[in-house]
């Protein structure tokens, strides 16, 4: 019965064979029990499904005896009647059309209810039902190779040589034992558990059962006829490298067992050498490879860079274009292979290799993982190499896959084993403090138990008293290097459940609640600008070195560079909102979405002085037209004031008005805008991106962008509301025409009026701008409109008037205005 068990995607899925699994360690459990077991140790399974070898694995067929066998015609075709013993209390009728059938003979029968399939189609075809065939009734089908799915053939029955009973299962008698194919949600800290034997660990060390290793005892060099020299160039990118020669090797299909673990996990079968590398591939989590050692020119095996621009075609057969860092396998000659991820098209194993060179290395995970970027390249071995291999146990494996070859092609060893490994990488020695156990995990755990626990786990104790201890880790455990990492190893094998909520739950430190909602006030914000036509992004914290480069001039801080990162795209942390905003408009773009209103909540990360400091940020972003054309009004272009609308609104809603702002000049990212200061900060810059910040990521069009320093405008928000008595006496306006030099801004008229009338003086607003040739070369004329209001009494024309003259005067004095009237 097929069944499976399914949950949500994570990470990576890993892929493992039950079967193989338990050439490693005893599994007695059920699935849903391994499920538990696995998922408790932090290997998360996402699924486990019947592997049948055979499509339908043979359910429903089973061994038969034909009792008697009588011969019929219909139109000239011959058919048999038969009785066939099928192990049950009275023999089936079986109508069949095969010439070869006959008494007494031992077949395999398909009985009532069984499912029959196009294995060359995977597809099923039909029921067996119980019916009437030629005027007979039949009770099932006498089966041939093809029917079953065990060759092509149909030129007549299967006849067996068994002695089994009837009514065995054919699946018993072919010994087509069902796998279960368990999918594992691997996450990326746990590079030790990407192979079957990584996984046997964790069960090990759950279960305190034993680890069983393939003995490597018998493996002997028989003679050195064929040795290869190996030099490693860069010792820093390939720490250790081991290799060995086998001759006489005989290149064919590989045995039925190993086919079954390699398809069971997905895999195509090539041939016994290339099967048996990624039979170490993913039954030890060793990536290795084997070369062709004719095509081994000079017979010199060297690890190197080559210079940049060197051509290499890979065994997918695509040409590729080599850097001046990505590590290669070279003969004397030319590339064979790009080191821990690709071989390439000449060295490969062939039908007529006779002669083998295995290797087995240990590559820098940061180089490999460059390089596999660079390439667009993803493999089971970089994979693997990627996030750090066993150091320690290539030589092992080295050893193990020669035997597998002499076992499965002949051959003998032709050389001597090569181990390169000047400096052998360490183990982690970490200190620990029980204290820390018991804080960490919540629960005071027996020093015993957290002992025996990291034993099984292969981490040694050391230097142990009764405060503590020295966990010496072995360096294929990448993720374990600092102490809560060791004490998160006795926490996920003691079991996340046996931990117990106390009754009165406590903490060490109980933070205050703050009298500011950050969120409350950011949803705030973000209804205030989808009100007025904003959408909401969300980017990416990760950026690209270039970006910060190219505004350099605008980011007095270091970036915080990524150590593990996954590609040079995403190597540092933004110190700046804009190219994140720009990517998301390029995309937009891309897809002539051209007219955009977008904001996005975000944080920059910066390096200053050795400390790493995160700030808020919210940034706001327009580009395109302000409003789709129509008959009745044609669209126009976004201005700087779309933007800076939006900004005072911002602004606004937090409460600060009348900021004062100065032009930004001398910036790296804008072509010009302005800046608001608070309380003498800096509070937020609007303006017009600069073309070339802007092209750099693909953005053609003018951008014009606003950032705000949100954990500033947060502190200095006040969330207490101060309530007022709605105004009883009217407002009234006055206009005045203002001739003034073209560097006067307003911005200095407005701080100028509130400066001399601060009592009266509620709004003010440009509503005309005109410039010509009667004005003269540096004049423009500025239409100001003037609202005043006085909460306590109605106005007078004596005091408006006496108000406007105070203001004229300022606006003369001060700035040089004519004013019209």
């Amino acid at each position: 019965m097929n069944f499976s068990i399914t949950k949500s995607y994570i990470a990576f899925r890993m892929k493992i064979s039950l079967n193989w699994l338990k050439q490693f360690v005893e599994i007695t459990e059920s699935a849903q029990e391994l499920d538990q077991l696995l998922t408790g140790t932090g290997l998360e399974v996402e699924s486990i499904e019947r592997h049948e070898a055979i499509l339908g694995g043979l359910q429903g067929f089973v061994v038969g005896e034909v009792l008697t066998c009588e011969r019929f015609m219909v139109k000239e075709k011959q058919l048999s009647l038969t009785t066939v013993d099928v192990g049950g209390e009275t023999p089936s009728q079986i109508v069949c059309g095969a010439t070869n059938v006959e008494a007494g003979q031992k077949v395999i029968v398909a009985t009532v209810g069984t499912t029959l399939y196009d294995h060359a189609k995977g597809v099923e075809i039909f029921k067996i039902t119980s019916k009437k065939t030629y005027g007979h009734l039949s009770e099932g089908m006498i089966c041939a190779e093809d029917e079953i799915g065990l060759g092509t053939s149909h030129a007549g029955i299967m006849v067996l040589d068994t002695d089994l009973p009837n009514g065995t299962p054919a699946a018993q008698y072919f010994n087509l034992e069902a796998d279960l194919l368990i999918e594992i949600g691997l996450t990326p800290n746990r590079a030790d558990a990407a192979s079957h034997w990584g996984v046997a660990r964790d069960i090990k060390a759950k279960t305190g059962r034993a680890i069983t290793l393939p003995s490597v005892e018998a493996f002997k060099v028989d003679n050195n006829n064929f040795p290869i020299e190996l030099i490693v160039e860069d010792a820093t990118a390939c720490p250790r490298f081991c290799g060995v020669t086998l001759d006489g090797v005989t290149v064919k299909e590989s045995p039925e067992w190993l086919r079954k673990y390699l398809e069971t996990i997905g895999l195509r079968s090539i041939n016994n050498i290339v099967d048996i590398t990624n039979y170490i591939c993913h039954g030890l989590g060793q990536p290795m490879h084997a070369y062709d050692w004719i095509a081994i020119s000079g017979q010199k095996v060297i690890v190197k860079t080559l210079p940049a621009g060197t051509k290499f075609t890979t065994l997918d057969e695509v040409e590729r274009t080599l850097g001046e860092t990505d590590l290669m396998v070279c003969n004397g000659d030319e590339p064979m292979g790009i080191a821990g991820i690709f071989g390439g098209t000449k060295s490969g194993i062939k039908p007529e290799t006779t002669r083998v060179y295995l290797e087995v290395a240990y590559f820098d995970p940061a180089s490999v993982r460059k390089t596999a970027q660079r390439h667009g390249l993803k493999t089971d071995a970089s994979f693997r190499f990627e996030r750090g291999t066993d150091p320690n146990a290539k030589l092992y494996a080295l050893k193990y896959a020669a035997l597998l070859i002499q076992e499965l092609a002949g051959g003998v060893i032709a050389s001597e084993v090569s181990d390169f490994y000047p400096n052998p990488i360490a183990d982690f020695s970490i200190p620990v403090l029980y204290k820390n156990v018991n804080r960490l995990i919540g629960k005071t755990l027996d020093k015993a138990l957290v002992k025996s626990i990291l034993e099984s786990l292969d981490i040694a104790i050391q230097n142990e008293d009764e405060n503590g201890f020295t966990a010496i880790v072995p360096p294929y455990r990448v993720d374990v290097t600092r102490e809560a990492d060791v004490i998160e190893e006795v926490l996920r094998i003691y079991g996340f459940e046996n931990v117990e909520l106390s009754e009165n739950l406590g903490t060490e430190f109980l933070s205050g609640f703050p009298q500011k909602d950050r969120e409350q006030l950011q949803l705030k914000i973000s209804q205030v600008l989808a009100a007025n036509g904003f959408n909401e992004i969300i980017t990416n914290s990760l950026t690209k070195p270039a970006y910060s480069a190219l505004i350099k001039a605008d980011l007095p801080n270091d970036d915080v560079e990524i150590l593990n990162k996954l590609s040079e795209d995403l190597g540092v942390m933004r110190q700046s909102m804009v190219f994140s905003g720009l990517e998301v408009l390029a995309h937009n773009i891309n897809r002539r979405q051209k007219d955009l209103k977008m904001f996005d909540f975000g944080k920059t990360y910066h390096k200053i002085n050795d400390k790493y400091v995160e700030k808020r940020h919210l940034a706001l972003y327009v580009t395109g037209n302000t409003e789709n054309e129509t008959w009745q009004l044609k669209s126009q272009k976004v201005a700087f004031h779309t933007l800076a609308s939006a900004v005072n609104k911002v602004l606004g809603s937090l409460g600060f008005k009348n900021l004062d702002t100065k032009p930004l000049e001398g910036t790296a990212t804008f072509e010009y805008g302005l800046s608001y200061v608070l309380n003498k900060k800096e509070v937020a810059k609007v303006g017009l991106v600069k073309p070339n910040v802007a092209k750099k990521a693909e953005v053609k069009q003018h951008v014009f962008f606003a950032d705000f320093d949100w954990d500033y405008l947060f502190k200095q928000y006040n969330d207490k509301a101060v309530f007022v008595e709605l105004p009883k006496f009217p407002e009234v306006r006055r206009d005045l025409s203002l001739v003034i030099d073209k560097t006067v801004t307003f911005d200095q008229i407005q701080k100028l009026a509130r400066n001399y009338e601060k009592n009266l003086l509620r709004q003010i607003n440009v509503f005309d701008v005109y410039q010509g040739e009667n004005l003269g070369a540096d004049k423009k004329s500025y239409s100001v409109s003037f609202i005043l209001q006085d909460y306590e009494q109605t106005l007078t024309d004596k005091v408006i008037d006496k108000t406007m003259e105070k203001l004229m005067a300022a606006f003369e004095k001060e700035i040089g205005a004519v004013i019209r009237k």
